[in-house]
């Protein structure tokens, strides 16, 4: 399961992952319950969204979104901004998913509903692909 957490969390950040491959074999498996594998999974991806998250709130510091953006990123940041943390439900999204995390955190949304919206978009894709493999 350690391979699994680590899996989530680096799938989660800007590097490339496969998590939900390692989480459809461990399933198909049955080595362990699936309801811990989804959590296991669940919270590596969380945590690994958090820091992209945290990362944005850093570079926000350093280079305020003002200054950098051409009009139509800061119009995405604007709608970002509209949904607020409610956006962050669709940080499992492809490619997509880091980009909302970072903007977040850029934008310093608030950490705990980010926290919240994550987790819930994140368990709900992995329930999906664990429902798909059981």
């Amino acid at each position: 399961m350690l391979g699994l957490f680590i899996s989530a969390f680096i799938s989660s950040t800007i590097a490339p992952g496969g998590s939900e491959a390692v989480l459809a074999y461990l399933v198909n498996n049955q080595q362990y319950a699936v309801t811990n594998l989804v959590l296991v999974a669940t919270i590596g991806n969380t945590l690994g969204a958090l820091t992209t998250w945290w990362l944005g709130m850093w570079a926000a510091k350093k280079y305020p979104a003002e200054n950098l953006l051409t009009e139509k990123q800061r119009k995405s940041l604007h709608t970002l901004r509209h949904w607020g943390s409610w956006a962050l439900l669709f940080s499992w999204l492809p490619v997509v998913g880091d980009g909302l995390c970072f903007a977040g955190g850029w934008l310093k949304l608030s950490l705990i509903s980010s926290l919240l919206a994550i987790f819930i978009g994140k368990a709900l894709r992995y329930i999906a692909v664990a429902y798909a493999f059981i």
